[in-house]
């Protein structure tokens, strides 16, 4: 699901790229990865995270998509700028992604998974292209804080089928995705680290 206006103004400000520098230290602090991995970022927009994480983890590769055009547009134009080489971004879907199975080290998502209708059909995918004891990290919201009586007027999310705590942690396990570490406010959201088995 794209973003509207609303949500767009709220990934694209400093302060969101505050709160991700903050959660790419908690990511690395959790479990760092070898020198050298390939990477996927899921929902890249604007290609902040992926500058994040080529910073942060110096992998080899970092492949990042996101679902508009306009993002992808604007985080090619942003790393051409920087001469960053080693990360290809294209126009993508979460529940398709066009990859064989155990492709990656690493996903990451930020904030994601909450925008897709089909949530576990992308993190079905996730898990799928995850080689055995690849990371997934992830942040992610839970209704309560999107779906409120001020939020689900301002911001656009799918209304059924959205996924509490222990919906989240049912469906990663479901996926053979451990959960390792985390940090969550039980109504709000999550922001952890899952190894694959």
């Amino acid at each position: 699901m794209k973003l509207n206006w609303a949500e767009r103004w709220v990934v694209n400000n400093p302060t969101r790229v505050l709160q991700q520098r903050i959660e790419i230290n908690a990511f690395y602090r959790m479990l760092p990865l070898k020198t050298g991995a390939r990477v996927l970022e899921i929902g890249c927009g604007r290609g902040v995270g992926a500058a994040l994480i080529s910073e942060k983890f110096q992998p080899a590769t970092v492949h990042a998509m996101d679902l508009d055009f306009e993002m992808i547009r604007k985080a090619k134009k942003r790393f051409k700028k920087n001469n960053r080489t080693h990360t290809g971004f294209y126009v993508g879907d979460v529940v398709h992604l066009p990859y064989k199975n155990a492709t990656f080290d690493a996903v990451f998502g930020f904030g994601v998974l909450h925008h897709v209708p089909d949530w576990r059909g992308g993190l079905t995918e996730i898990a799928r292209v995850l080689k055995k004891g690849g990371c997934y990290f992830f942040e992610e919201l839970y209704p309560a804080l999107y779906q409120n009586v001020i939020t689900r007027h301002i911001l656009l999310h799918p209304a059924e089928n959205r996924f509490k705590s222990q919906d989240w942690k049912n469906a990663l396990q479901e996926m053979k995705l451990q959960e390792q570490k985390s940090v969550e406010l039980k109504k709000l959201g999550i922001l952890g680290v899952a190894i694959k088995e």
